[in-house]
């Protein structure tokens, strides 16, 4: 597998409030995000989660160390326009990403900044649309749909520009679990179905058990690096940070206390019933 993003040795810093120090966020990361993968980032606030998610389409830029995206250093100034094609960024709040009165007229801003031919648009906003499951709602008015409906148009804006990869910054923070559960499926589909790598930033453990692999930073640095079920069977580790585990091994964590031994890698509702039903039969 190719890589999409390298992060060497990454240093940041956020300028302090009325010329005093500045605020560091990060002195030395290291991370690489393979092409094709699902990636989920956790971490506590304050921990550079959304810092970084900027260094990867360059809104932000290292101020010491280098970052690669598919081979382009993204301080390379005759690059940057290039580098924000290739990465899309999705942000929390749908409503800040529509810019247009129909949702056709929305999803097709970003093909038109990029000087796509008509016809050219009009394939690309139909193709998108339907990858996320919005086609039907083409000619409406965004303002009338819901957050989650609004989330997965701004997705389809992001798509509509082809990128080999999609960074998702919390993009579920103001759903509810309906709205929460659409865009996850839409996630997914993106990047098991069409290839697109994709980047997501979230607090929910439970999404970030849907992908592939789970980065946890604190304090700037990566402190857990590995598949979900490695990464949140460190139940103290994370609880050390102020984080928790998946619902499912939080419940295992706590009947273990009470002399249980009960895996801690069983992220599944179904499966972690299935265990403690065997568990309890003996």
């Amino acid at each position: 597998m190719s890589t999409a993003i390298s992060v060497e040795h990454l240093k940041y810093s956020y300028p302090g409030v009325d010329e005093g120090l500045d605020v560091s966020v990060f002195e030395n990361l290291d991370l690489t995000i393979e092409d094709g993968s699902f990636t989920a980032v956790l971490g506590p606030n304050g921990c550079g989660k959304s810092t970084l998610a900027k260094h990867f389409n360059g809104i932000l830029l290292p101020v010491g160390g280098t970052v690669y995206v598919y081979g382009m250093d993204s301080k390379d100034d005759e690059m940057l326009m290039t580098i924000r094609r290739t990465v899309g960024m999705v942000f929390q709040n749908p409503d800040n990403q529509i810019v247009a009165n129909v949702v056709a007229e929305d999803v097709a801003f970003g093909p038109e900044n990029l000087g796509i031919s008509s016809p050219e648009i009009r394939n690309r906003v139909d193709r998108a649309l339907k990858q996320v499951g919005m086609y039907e709602y083409r000619e409406h008015a965004p303002h009338l749909l819901s957050g989650g409906q609004k989330q997965r148009i701004a997705i389809a804006g992001v798509i509509a520009m082809q990128p080999k990869c999609i960074v998702l910054d919390e993009p579920t923070a103001m759903l509810d679990p309906r709205g929460r559960r659409e865009v996850m499926k839409t996630i997914q589909n993106l990047n098991r179905e069409k290839g697109i790598t994709v980047v997501l930033i979230t607090h929910h453990m439970d999404e970030a058990a849907l992908a592939d692999r789970v980065v946890v930073l604190d304090h700037g640095e990566v402190v857990a690096d590995g598949a979900p079920s490695l990464v949140f069977s460190q139940v103290e580790n994370l609880h050390n940070i102020g984080l928790a585990a998946p619902e499912t091994v939080e419940l295992c964590n706590e009947l273990n206390k009470k002399g249980f031994n009960l895996p801690l890698d069983k992220l599944d509702p179904t499966e972690c019933a299935q265990i403690l039903y065997e568990s309890l039969k003996v």
